[in-house]
């Protein structure tokens, strides 16, 4: 039990410090080399823990590890010497910007690893159990007992797979190569639909695995590289999926706050070093989406006041009225994460 907890701590701690520093060294680096003042590079949050100082910088590690800072001169107020508000909005726009980016490009490093990695997979023979009807699959002509061979040209290694690649293809038309009981090879397409009804799924099977066996796989650097671009790409294509199934009432959204997180680390930590990679990757995406949000206080409430100043022709709002909205949102935020830790912490008593 104790090493359990000590695993999920540690693990959790160590993906949260890589990520922030990676969103909060794209701000750094930027606002260097477009020659804004950065008066503090902070992980954490204060207490401050230890501190030093280079040139005009002070470099800090900070005792609340949910989060980080880089406090740049003048982020509102232009007329302070090498402020970020007197640079021109193209560069503002990339300093705000580049934690974001960051958090995209580090993905691509850390599926690149997880891919090269030794690691188990599962192999299984993809079977349909039951086929829905009036559902796209029994119209495609999909029959109970077809075995699932590959999906838009993808090889189909497990039931995770089919699952993964139609929740990709939604609303797009899908082709299926089966084979059926008579070991008889069959081309079919389909599309995986938005808003199925109730238990049915977007094609409307039920899948089994048989067959299973697991295997150690690795990739060699120049295959591992492309893989870990494409499942980036594909990551944003299930979000921007996700999104649209809210809108359309299919599906409502998850929150999970930091001890939430903290738990699913420690149950993925478990399973080696390869899935803690992936499982990384995909919060370093979502933390990039989450922190271009329009939302006052994240890197996208400032890039709307950006914006807004670019639409008045160069007129800007306050430094003060920003600064206050800024603020506001900032403690909301906080408010938030406290209220969704809350029911982490319950659903865990709870077992769940």
């Amino acid at each position: 039990m104790t090493e359990t907890i000590a695993l999920t701590i540690v693990s959790f701690i160590g993906i949260l410090i890589l990520l922030v520093f990676a969103h909060e060294f794209g701000h750094f680096i930027t606002a260097k080399l477009a020659r804004v003042k950065v008066e503090e590079f902070g992980i954490g949050f204060p207490p401050k823990i230890y501190s030093f100082k280079r040139g005009e910088t002070t470099y800090s590690i900070n005792a609340i590890p949910l989060g980080g800072f880089t406090k740049m001169v003048g982020e509102e107020d232009p007329t302070l010497p090498g402020s970020l508000a007197s640079k021109s909005i193209p560069v503002r726009i990339l300093v705000l910007s580049a934690g974001s980016l960051m958090n995209i490009l580090l993905p691509i490093l850390l599926f690149t690893m997880s891919f090269m990695i030794p690691h188990n997979a599962t192999l299984e023979t993809v079977k349909v159990q039951e086929v829905a009807t009036g559902s796209p699959a029994q119209i495609a002509g999909i029959a109970p007992g077809d075995t699932i061979l590959e999906i838009n040209g993808h090889k189909i290694r497990n039931r995770g797979d089919v699952g993964y690649y139609v929740q990709l293809y939604l609303g797009a038309q899908v082709t299926m190569i089966l084979e059926s009981d008579e070991l008889t090879a069959k081309e079919i397409s389909l599309k995986p639909r938005w808003n199925p009804p109730e238990g049915q799924g977007a094609t409307g099977i039920n899948i089994i695995g048989v067959d299973n066996t697991t295997v150690r796989v690795s990739e060699p650097v120049w295959k591992a590289v492309p893989s870990s671009v494409v499942q980036c790409w594909e990551i944003l294509v299930l979000f921007r999926n996700e999104v649209v199934r809210w809108f359309i009432g299919s599906s409502v959204p998850q929150v999970t706050g930091p001890i939430g997180i903290a738990k699913i680390t420690g149950q993925i930590a478990k399973s080696g070093i390869s899935p803690l990679l992936e499982f990384a990757a995909l919060i370093s995406i979502n933390l990039a989406i989450i922190n271009l949000f329009p939302f006052p206080g994240l890197d996208g409430g400032r890039l709307i006041f950006v914006g807004l100043e670019w639409i008045r022709r160069g007129k800007r709002i306050s430094p003060k009225r920003e600064g206050l909205v800024h603020l506001i949102g900032f403690a909301l935020l906080m408010l938030l994460i406290i209220i969704v830790s809350y029911f982490d912490i319950t659903r865990i008593i709870q077992g769940g």
